[in-house]
């Protein structure tokens, strides 16, 4: 642990995070919008109507502007990984790449060759052409979400793949077992429905605006009715899909679940807290409590209050109101009760396991084949533990997340995800109704609505990275083996210039935005 350089794991860290959540206020846009484009245009072609046809070329501009600034961002992001976490690459290029691979070849070329007919081949092919275009566009930049996270849902549950000891890499073995991961597809449903939720909230955000300053207030209400089914059955799939990543989680990640609830010592028939707060020390603010818990200084201090369900936690990850639920304390000093093994053993297990490869790799240097199979055997035997031996054991929270800040946003994005269920059906009544114009209290609502489902969004990542900390692949390896060996002064400066680049670039895209949308649908 002593050579570990901190401030470089660190500084990798944030520059990782920064270009990941500058690159999702763009992502979860292009996924919904584009299949929102898809639905106005077939609504044209089918009726003819040409009002239709105004309200798709309005919102394919806001398309625009959005992919392209998008895909600078994801480029950026991909990079990261051979610059700043090189030995992950390494670790897991033969698994890790084919999906991104995929991703490039695949859905990134299908979005770029019928994105051109979509933008530009208004009269240059038939209406049905210049359809199949715009849901070969959608259908695209959804599979390129696809591949980005099968290859996350790996590292949060790693499978379908066998460790080499002879060239130190993990090799697939079984791709689909990689593709149809249980954690894979529940978080691929999970967050492009709640893209789809959060591009329909900006739709009505922009349509609201535009009804309160009395601008194309019928394109505006056609436009919200589409967004209102749309984000409703987006919420409706979030929910069902967030259901089913808890359960994932309690199986593939108990200390994530523990982070997420706030759960100190678990219980059979715990309890889900549904509203709640970290308890916060005296002699300190929520700003410098949760810092502390940034850095692992604060988990055993952190306790939740709040207002409970009795044995909702154990109905939600297991479906069994009596099903035992761990927390923090069980995972980190064991239950031998529940045949929960102790961070203490999986540390020791996973040094075993390290010894053994390197005995395995002078063995076999050596020539000596029957040593070799003989600590091969033993590595394997405890490969499953293999990154818990890079720990020294002498500080448990090292292998703590951050259990206020993954509580805080776990709740929130639940209560702003139950919010937008109950907004969909207001704004779809008022629609239907046609009153929304009266109801200004909805409309500013609405305009609301499109910064909170932002906040859903980016919350949510916080939740799934933040509570899988300190891993970059769960049980094998953690952040602090994974990064490159570079100068932390150019992790630094580039992170700088990265914050100042994102940040130009969202300001120019929000301006020309307003710009489009000032203009209305009449241009």
């Amino acid at each position: 642990m002593e050579h570990i350089d901190w401030s470089l794991v660190n500084w990798s860290r944030a520059q990782f995070a920064l270009t990941a959540l500058y690159h999702w206020i763009f992502v979860p846009l292009t996924l919904g919008l584009s299949f929102m484009l898809a639905i106005m245009e077939t609504i044209y072609v089918k009726t003819g109507d040409e009002k239709w046809l105004k309200i798709e070329k309005f919102w394919l501009k806001i398309f625009g502007i959005n992919f392209a600034i998008g895909v600078a961002t994801g480029i950026i992001l991909e990079f990261e990984f051979g610059t700043n976490w090189s030995n992950y690459s390494w670790f897991v290029g033969d698994i890790f790449g084919a999906p991104l691979a995929i991703e490039g070849i695949m859905a990134f070329f299908m979005e770029s060759t019928f994105i051109a007919i979509m933008f530009f081949g208004w009269n240059k092919v038939s209406k049905k052409a210049h359809l199949i275009s715009t849901w070969l566009v959608a259908i695209g930049s959804n599979l390129s979400a696809l591949w980005i996270l099968v290859a996350n849902g790996w590292m949060q549950n790693p499978v379908g793949m066998e460790f080499n000891p002879d060239t130190m890499r993990n090799e697939m073995h079984n791709f689909l077992d990689v593709l149809f991961n249980p954690v894979a597809v529940n978080k691929f449903i999970h967050t492009i429905t709640s893209a789809y939720t959060f591009s329909a909230l900006f739709v009505i955000a922009v349509s609201a605006w535009l009804i309160i300053k009395n601008r194309d207030k019928t394109y505006a209400k056609y436009s919200m009715l589409v967004a209102s089914v749309f984000g409703f059955v987006a919420i409706m799939a979030t929910i069902i899909t967030g259901d089913g990543s808890a359960k994932q989680v309690a199986k593939y990640q108990p200390m994530k679940l523990a982070a997420m609830e706030g759960l100190k010592k678990g219980s059979r028939g715990a309890p889900l807290i549904a509203i709640g707060t970290p308890k916060i020390r005296k002699d300190k603010n929520l700003i410098e409590s949760i810092s502390d818990d940034l850095k692992g200084a604060n988990q055993d201090e952190v306790e939740v209050t709040g207002f409970e369900i009795p044995y909702g936690l154990s109905i939600l990850a297991f479906n069994d109101p009596n099903a035992f639920v761990p927390g923090v304390d069980d995972l980190v000093y064991g239950n031998k009760e529940e045949n929960i093994p102790s961070y203490k053993e999986r540390i020791a297990s996973g040094r075993i396991a390290i010894n053994a490869l390197a005995a395995y790799k002078k063995a076999k240097k050596a020539g000596d084949d029957m040593e070799a199979g003989k600590q091969l055997k033993t590595f394997k035997a405890h490969f499953k533990d293999f990154g818990y031996g890079y720990f020294d054991g002498k500080d448990m929270k090292e292998l703590v997340p951050p259990v206020a800040i993954t509580f805080l946003s776990f709740h929130t994005m639940v209560i702003l995800g139950t919010w937008f269920l109950v907004f969909f059906v207001l704004i779809y009544l008022a629609v239907m109704k046609n009153n929304i114009e009266k109801k200004k209290w909805l409309l500013r609502l609405g305009i609301l609505g499109m910064p909170l489902g932002l906040a859903a969004q980016e919350l949510g990542w916080i939740t799934a990275e933040a509570g899988r900390m300190p891993w970059v692949i769960q049980d094998l390896m953690p952040t602090m083996v994974a990064s490159s060996h570079i100068e932390t002064s150019g992790v630094i400066l580039t992170f700088f210039l990265f914050l100042i680049v994102f940040t130009a670039l969202l300001i120019a895209e929000v301006k020309i935005m307003l710009t489009t949308i000032k203009n209305g649908f009449s241009n």
